[in-house]
């Protein structure tokens, strides 16, 4: 009995002291940095963070300011890269460049927009009319009651409901933007929910492309940005993940937003608050349509084929119909769609309908266009940034942005290879990592952990994305350091990596009040072999916070 509890006292002992010795091993004490170096305030704004964490233990700043579009930068944001870099060289602070997103397409978008994730269109019909070809609907779609003048009591014609009529939903007969009435919502604070929604089933074409507005009105709407539109399948998919961004106050204005039916005939259509606390909205003359061509993708894993809807006879851009591309091309469906011209000496007839197939590209949430991780030219644009880079900064680590990719498998480039988006997405990965490797094979490569992560974001149904990303943590090299972000998981997700080999980070605050957040962090870090660092992160440029934080990394490190 005596040597057994010697035995339990040697062992807590002995975990206690492993414990303790581990919580020394942070040599990563980072702050993350977003922002630009347009002006000399914009870097003194960042040398005074930099400042702040080196007095206070940090000795890395994971820096996100286009540094993977160097060569799209004019010669002063490279003079005031320079400086930034001498000052934090100066203070014992390496940056830490945040590169690569395939999420957050816009460095690889500003050098060829086309290069976005394609989302398919097959068979749309079009007909020749006066030398051009447009979009001529089969099956048109349309919202019954639009205008929501048809109704009965507060409940109005069409809808499938309307949450809490005469409580929070009314008709208003004096406020309206066309007809003689209009929905208004008010009071859907006083529920648990805060619902105040309308919503209608409506029928589709498959694999169609189709534009949904609505008009709106707000009065002290909260929260703010609160109104949303959202377009489900009949099992909950969202096919339109969508912030439109109306300010809590506004007169009338437009809301536009897009979607594909993807493989649906029916689907749900939302307008409203989730989750409101007070205020009031008014909606009136929602609609529906469907276009063609909108935001086309011109490259070559997305053709166009046109053909003849009667003989099937496949079409020749160039010699029968005029180049096709979108002129405005920006991901959102507040323009007109280009037709199709036809050309002089063409076999296209006029009156002839047409069969047409494409594949667009689809802004999400707030602009966000993920890019397509299997065209070629994508990390031909990569390697020629390495290059920047390395050029400018000869950074010893990068962090990898690749979270939250939200679309993609679509289009034929993914398809022709035959692979899971999981090892897409490893593939893509394993490229990024050696074509940082290129100017200095020891270059150490970080990357958020969202997408490699069963915890979080790599499974199916995710999105826009065609296919599932589950397991894709197993097309990734060993010796990438995993940096976790998922506060709520953080137990579940840092034992995950480290189980399978992995060394990890974490991206502790969120922009809080306290200091609560990195405590979370820190508690299951010392628990966690190959935990290698922490890092302080803020969304809203939050740095008030950042000593105390460097303080509690170090405290808890002696």
């Amino acid at each position: 009995m005596a040597k057994t509890s010697k035995c339990l006292v040697g062992g807590v002992l002995l975990g206690l002291l492993v414990s303790f010795c581990h919580a020394k091993e942070y040599p990563y004490r980072w702050v993350f940095v977003g922002g630009s170096l347009r002006t000399d305030k914009d870097v003194a704004a960042i040398e005074q963070i930099v400042q702040t964490g080196a007095e206070h233990g940090i000795n890395g700043m994971v820096l996100s300011t286009g540094l993977d579009r160097l060569d799209r930068q004019p010669p002063e944001c490279l003079e005031r890269l320079a400086k930034l870099k001498e000052f934090c060289q100066a203070h014992g602070v390496e940056i830490i460049p945040n590169v690569f997103s395939a999420g957050y397409g816009g460095s690889v978008l500003a050098y060829n927009r086309n290069l976005a994730a394609g989302i398919a269109v097959k068979d749309a019909p079009f007909v020749v009319k006066n030398g051009e070809a447009a979009l001529d609907s089969d099956r048109p779609a349309r919202i019954i009651n639009g205008g929501f003048e048809q109704y009965e009591g507060n409940q109005f014609k069409g809808y499938r409901f309307n949450d809490r009529p005469g409580e929070v939903s009314f008709v208003d007969t004096a406020v309206f933007h066309s007809g003689n009435a209009s929905l208004r919502f008010e009071s859907f604070g006083r529920f648990e929910h805060g619902h105040a929604r309308v919503m209608q089933e409506i029928e589709v074409q498959p694999q169609r492309c189709y534009r949904l507005s609505c008009w709106v009105k707000t009065d002290g709407l909260e929260p703010r940005d609160a109104f949303s539109i959202q377009v489900l399948s009949p099992k909950g998919r969202s096919l339109a993940p969508y912030d439109p961004g109306v300010p809590g106050t506004t007169d009338w204005r437009r809301v536009v937003m897009g979607f594909n039916s993807l493989d649906q005939n029916k689907v749900n259509i939302y307008a409203g608050v989730w989750g409101g606390k007070a205020g009031r909205f008014w909606m009136d003359d929602l609609e529906v349509e469907e276009v063609g061509l909108l935001n086309v993708l011109r490259r070559p894993g997305t053709p166009v084929t046109v053909l003849s809807d009667a003989t099937g006879t496949v079409y020749e851009e160039g010699k029968d119909f005029a180049p096709i591309k979108d002129e405005q091309l920006n991901f959102r469906f507040d323009h007109e769609p280009p037709t199709i011209k036809l050309l002089p000496g063409g076999r296209i007839k006029e009156g002839e309908r047409l069969k047409v197939s494409y594949y667009h590209g689809m802004g999400v949430n707030r602009g966000q266009v993920t890019i397509c991780m299997s065209e070629p030219e994508v990390y031909q644009i990569w390697a020629q940034q390495a290059e920047q880079m390395h050029k400018h900064l000869a950074p010893t680590k990068y962090l990898l942005s690749m979270d939250e990719i939200r679309a993609g498998g679509a289009c034929q480039a993914c398809k022709q290879r035959h692979l899971s988006m999981a090892q897409i997405l490893g593939d893509c990965i394993t490229k990024q990592i050696d074509i940082l490797r290129r100017s200095d094979p020891k270059t150490e490569v970080f990357i958020w952990s969202d997408m490699l992560d069963p915890n979080h974001n790599a499974h199916g149904n995710y999105y826009l994305v065609e296919g599932d990303y589950t397991d894709s943590w197993k097309y990734v090299p060993k010796d990438l350091i995993i940096v976790c972000w998922y506060y709520e998981k953080r137990k579940e997700s840092l034992g995950f990596f480290s189980s399978h080999g992995f060394k990890t980070l974490a991206g502790a605050y969120y922009d809080g009040d306290t200091l609560d957040n990195p405590r979370g962090w820190l508690d299951v870090l010392d628990q966690t072999p190959q935990a290698v660092g922490i890092m302080y992160t803020t969304w809203q440029n939050k740095y008030k916070l950042l000593a105390p934080f460097g303080d509690l990394v170090r405290e808890r490190s002696k």
